[in-house]
């Protein structure tokens, strides 16, 4: 399964895009856009939006890979992580449901 970097790097390349073209565009050093790509450091939000969009990818997918990496980030070392992301998950149900209401 793709990272969040591995996703940035195939899309980058696949529009021919250097890295440092795609950094400069995201006002990020190259050295910062590298390490994004090597899963060495997180994108910030905002990155994560601009990204999407220079590489004609959707937002929301995009996002959604993004937040999965920060929370697998936290979660991999712990023995109840499946668990903790089940509970959270039924959290997360639940207070959307009692938006609809």
């Amino acid at each position: 399964m793709d990272k969040f970097g591995d996703i940035i790097r195939k899309k980058r390349e696949e529009k021919g895009m250097l890295l440092r073209q795609l950094a400069a565009m995201i006002d990020v050093d190259t050295a910062i856009l590298s390490k994004v790509e090597r899963g060495e450091r997180k994108a910030k939000r905002e990155q994560v939006i601009k990204l999407a969009n220079l590489l004609d990818t959707d937002t929301d997918e995009l996002l959604t890979m993004w937040l999965a990496d920060r929370v697998y980030g936290i979660v991999k070392d712990e023995e109840t992580a499946e668990g903790a992301l089940k509970v959270a998950e039924n959290i997360l149900k639940y207070s959307k449901n009692l938006k609809n209401v």
